[in-house]
């Protein structure tokens, strides 16, 4: 007989190892699944100021390895496994990876995603280097200092509206001669001061050293050139949730992500979907987080339901 967990949960970052604590507190047996190391995108972000508990802030990578140890001392289980293939209609759900099958009577997805980037050839080198993509996130370290955001869509003209604030000088760089984004966002960025746009213009090239100096720009009319000194630059053209493997079983919206609602339960029974991989008004740690607690109370509730 295959051992059958009463959760399974895909992905290790902070939506996913919350909902580890939750459940493996409450008693359940929960085994996590993830393809590299703790933390999603988390990981990867040297300074978290915006996480409440830590007031001169916290290491991503660090803040990661407490939540896996925090699961794991109440008896989570982590293996590090990618997954090839979802079998989520059945009352057992099935877990095709790389160190063998899984068996779960329910199954968090917690796959995140990943911000869409530019394609430019310094920019891996100079993320957090001048090279950023969560205003919310990093926008912080550029105070009284000039940026740029590239886009125009709304998480563009948010990103723009926070920078405004804390930015001595904020460049919107935007392929199309007006914003994409809803017209709530015009007037109060139009109105800004500090917020000048560049239309018709695309970032054909990274100015950077050790850190970035500046952007190659290319109007996309004319093709002119020019250079554009910036202290940093927010990337803002959207993110791409990671849901390959569900399509055709999990309803997604159009942009890809899962559709569940502040219950975190899908379409499927049993199945729920946490952090950035699910439709929602704002993607950061701490919505994350709550997420993950969420989805172990109807988790509890679901498997319940299935013994009577």
């Amino acid at each position: 007989m295959e051992h059958i967990y009463d959760v399974i949960i895909i992905g290790g970052g902070p939506g996913g190892y919350t909902a580890a604590l939750y459940s493996a507190r409450a008693g359940l047996d929960v085994l996590l699944l993830e393809k590299l190391s703790a933390g999603g995108q988390m990981a990867l972000t040297s300074q978290i100021d915006n996480y409440p508990g830590f007031e001169e802030g916290v290491d991503g990578y660090e803040l990661a390895e407490k939540m896996q140890a925090g699961a794991e001392r109440f008896g989570a289980k982590t293996e590090l496994a990618e997954v090839y293939a979802l079998h989520l209609t059945e009352a057992v759900k099935k877990v095709e990876t790389s160190e063998g099958d899984f068996y779960g009577r329910t199954v968090v997805i917690s796959t995140g995603a990943s911000p869409r980037e530019l394609g430019l050839e310094q920019e891996a080198r100079l993320v957090g280097r001048g090279v950023n993509y969560c205003a919310a996130c990093d926008g912080m370290f550029y105070k009284g200092k000039t940026v740029a955001v590239v886009g125009g869509g709304n998480t563009a003209a948010a990103d723009a509206m926070l920078l405004s604030r804390i930015c001595e000088k904020v460049y919107v760089i935007h392929r199309r001669n007006e914003l994409r984004a809803t017209k709530i966002y015009h007037d109060p960025l139009m109105q800004a001061e500090n917020v000048e746009f560049i239309w018709d213009s695309v970032v054909t090239d990274l100015i950077a050293a050790d850190s970035l100096q500046g952007l190659r720009l290319k109007q996309v009319k004319t093709e002119e050139e020019r250079e554009l000194p910036v202290d940093g630059v927010f990337v803002s053209i959207g993110r791409k949730p990671v849901t390959e493997l569900l399509a055709g079983q999990i309803e997604l919206d159009g942009a890809g992500y899962i559709i569940a609602d502040e219950s975190t339960r899908t379409n499927l029974p049993g199945v729920f979907a946490v952090g950035d991989v699910r439709t929602k008004a704002l993607r950061q740690v701490v919505t994350a987080v709550a997420d993950g607690a969420v989805a172990s109370h109807y988790i509890d509730e679901y498997l319940a339901e299935q013994k009577q």
